[in-house]
């Protein structure tokens, strides 16, 4: 049986257009490579000549007739063709035009989603643009054409809306491109109650990017049904699977603490043990410890706190009794306009309302006198030492716990923030062995003033609990510490002393490696310089705490890009040290970017926005917590140009 011939097909002869074609049959090569008629605009599939004088003498004879071949039919070709550039200059300015309003458009909303502001926001933006470009543009020729170019923003809310979860999904995909791209990331989870009572799991990703560390919002997880360990671990799993993230790239976890989380059969770190392939490190937020270890006072101390709470929600609850308070306070010229209302959500919340209760202690008393109602323990020695002694101690507490919080700590400096203050109290608990109170300065002037007999024995013990408290826990800390301090000072370090297991490290090279990198001085000398950045990173941070300039202080360089610098400045034949480095470096040491998250949230899904769907919700949020910048030329090209609606 005969074999069929196959046909050769046009598009396979790779047939090219002809430049003469444009005089001879009215024709021009348009965007696509193919030809179009420049009478009647008509595109033909494929450069075949054939085709061009067919179409061009069955359509278009009239034409043929009146010009002939010759100056006649060149001259009139030309006319054709300024006149197709002409209105193709039209239609790009107005492409471009078009563009460049949606890119303004994006720009609004994505400034109206960081600051958690609702979506209507956006055409009172546009009010305020349009009134103040009326009075800023007043003497420009061209006012009424920029005015127009403004009036056409689409800012409606269901824009702003739209846009927001373009710019979102775009980072997202940003996001997991970088993430398919590491060998190791962490992850902190954490879970809490929006203004509906949804419970929302809040899942970042810390890993080392092409650019550096990335702290990273990867999803806002809503629990529908019940919040235990394995509803929270089906939805992180399903968020991590839904981007094709392998779990087996997770090397650490860290969590709140709570029972959901640490549950040892059905928690949700036992699951996610269960699911990944080899050891991971799991760690409970080192913040949050650190809160648990401040709550370790005798009980007659505790209610002190609950005494200065039931004291200023009697002043502040009753609007009366607020008013004439404050009016009170401005005529005794106290330092202080008001009280501080305390929340427990809030870690340095207790410190703050001690301090400014201590600080207004003699003018509430003399309200109170004037009010007729009576405290004893306002005038209680025993009792005003304890409220002096916990303002002291919280204040050292909050100290330790701003060093705790914000971006760019590394686990190893909050480790070694936290071995610091173990050791101040000692230093605490023999300040009042000696009875000095050198660190107890509202303490000390109380003694001072009133020639108190203060209990030393009694506030020792308290110290020395607290610090007991601090060394029973941290231990999963502690027992990394070795493998912790290897990003800043691998000079240091013993193949012994290091924990490989979770980050699939050959140990083999990586000994030689280090081996060799030990007697370098060209590598070894980097980390020297590291340490010294490091030293003058600190001393700035210090300077400008004790100036309050906090604005400048955030622009700092940040420790963990510093030490990223270093090694990302060594060559890859050092690809296991620099393995296990960037793995550590991207260990979270707290979750305090969730329980950040959550307060966006509360701003955001207020009760005005109420109806907020999660989607959206979780939109803005990321927005607002990102480091990635959407690609908005992209997404505005993307979109159909259209007036404000």
């Amino acid at each position: 049986m005969a074999t069929k011939k196959k046909q050769r097909k046009t598009e396979d002869e790779n047939r090219e257009f002809k430049v003469e074609w444009t005089e001879t049959f009215a024709f021009i090569q348009n965007l696509n490579g193919l030809p179009t008629c420049l009478i009647c605009k008509e595109n033909l599939a494929h450069n075949k000549k054939s085709k061009l004088e067919r179409h061009f003498t069955t359509k278009h004879m009239s034409f043929s007739n009146k010009y002939p071949v010759g100056d006649a039919r060149k001259k009139a070709v030309e006319e054709l063709q300024k006149s197709q550039e002409k209105s193709s200059s039209v239609f790009n300015h107005w492409m471009q035009s078009s563009n460049n309003v949606n890119l303004a458009s994006f720009v609004v909303s994505q400034e109206i989603a960081k600051s958690g502001k609702p979506y209507a926001d956006g055409e009172y933006i546009k009010r305020c643009f349009i009134n103040a470009s009326e009075e800023l543009f007043r003497d420009f020729k061209n006012k009424e054409d920029i005015l127009k170019k403004i009036k056409e923003l689409p800012l409606s809310a269901k824009t702003v809306r739209d846009r927001t979860v373009k710019m979102s999904s775009n980072i997202t995909n940003q996001q997991v491109e970088d993430l398919k791209l590491v060998s190791a990331l962490s992850i902190a989870v954490d879970e809490s109650c929006d203004i509906n009572d949804t419970a929302q799991v809040s899942l970042f990703v810390r890993f080392i990017s092409t650019t550096g560390p990335k702290e990273e919002l990867l999803g806002l997880l809503p629990l529908k049904g019940q919040t235990c360990g394995e509803d929270i671990a089906n939805a992180v799993i399903k968020c991590i699977e839904k981007h094709h993230i392998p779990l087996d790239k997770i090397v650490s976890i860290s969590t709140d603490g709570a029972k959901s989380m640490t549950g040892v059969r059905n928690g949700f770190v036992a699951i996610m043990k269960g699911k990944i392939n080899h050891e991971i490190l799991t760690y409970h937020c080192i913040i949050h410890q650190e809160a648990l270890c401040a709550q370790t006072f005798p009980e007659d101390i505790c209610k002190v706190m609950e005494l200065v709470i039931k004291i200023i929600n009697s002043i502040i609850a009753k609007a009366l009794n607020h008013h004439q308070f404050k009016e009170f306070l401005v005529e005794m010229e106290s330092e202080y306009a008001d009280l501080l209302l305390h929340n427990k959500v809030r870690w340095l919340s207790r410190g703050n309302v001690l301090k400014r209760f201590a600080s207004l202690l003699t003018e509430i008393k003399a309200f109170f006198l004037e009010k007729g109602v009576h405290y004893p323990e306002l005038t209680n020695d025993q009792w005003i030492q304890k409220l002096y002694f916990m303002v002291d101690v919280t204040s050292h507490l909050n100290q330790l716990n701003h060093k705790l919080q914000g971006k760019g700590n590394t686990i190893f400096s909050m480790l070694e923030e936290v071995i610091s203050f173990e050791n101040k109290l000692s230093v605490f608990a023999q300040d009042f062995e000696r009875e000095t109170l050198i660190h107890f300065p509202s303490l000390l002037k109380h003694r001072q003033e009133n020639n108190s007999d203060i209990d030393i024995c009694y506030f020792k013990t308290t110290l020395l609990n607290m610090r007991e408290a601090f060394l029973n826990r941290f231990q999963e800390f502690r027992n990394s510490k070795a493998t912790l301090a290897f990003v800043k000072k691998p000079l240091d370090a013993t193949v012994t002393e290091l924990h490989f297991s979770p980050f699939n490290i050959d140990i083999g090279n990586f000994e030689m490696q280090l081996l060799d990198l030990k007697n370098k001085e060209l590598w070894s000398s980097k980390f020297e310089r590291l340490c010294a950045d490091i030293e003058i990173l600190e001393k700035n941070k210090r300077e400008l705490s004790s100036q309050h300039k906090w604005s400048a202080l955030k622009d700092l360089e940040k420790e963990d890009m510093l030490i990223f610098n270093t090694w990302n400045s060594i060559p890859d034949s050092y690809n296991q040290l620099k393995k296990l480095a960037f793995a550590v470096l991207s260990l979270f040491g707290s979750t305090y970017l969730c329980e950040q998250s959550f307060s966006s949230t509360s701003l955001i899904k207020s009760k005005l926005r109420s109806r907020l769907i999660d989607e959206n919700l979780e939109s803005c949020l990321k927005l607002k917590t990102t480091t990635y910048k959407p690609d908005l030329l992209k997404l505005s090209k993307e979109m159909q140009g259209h007036c404000s609606h």
